[in-house]
């Protein structure tokens, strides 16, 4: 399993993904926006998602897990 964390805080814009979708690299996981501007998570790997752990509207931190796969 592979976590894909937070690049930096800001509130969750969009969430791209369900969980059980096959993902692949370079794909655009979620969309955060931060001083009003967005900007995209890509999984860094291929793979399927199994958790979802921010929903739009959330405010997240650097390093916090935003999703995990396999």
């Amino acid at each position: 399993m592979k976590n894909l964390e937070s690049t930096m805080a800001g509130t969750v814009f969009t969430v791209n993904v369900a969980i059980g979708e096959e993902v692949a690299a370079g794909q655009v996981v979620m969309v955060l926006e931060s001083m009003k501007m967005e900007i995209p998570i890509e999984a860094e790997t291929a793979g399927k998602i199994v958790t979802i752990n921010a929903n739009e509207g959330d405010f997240v931190n650097e390093g916090d897990v935003l999703v995990t796969f396999e």
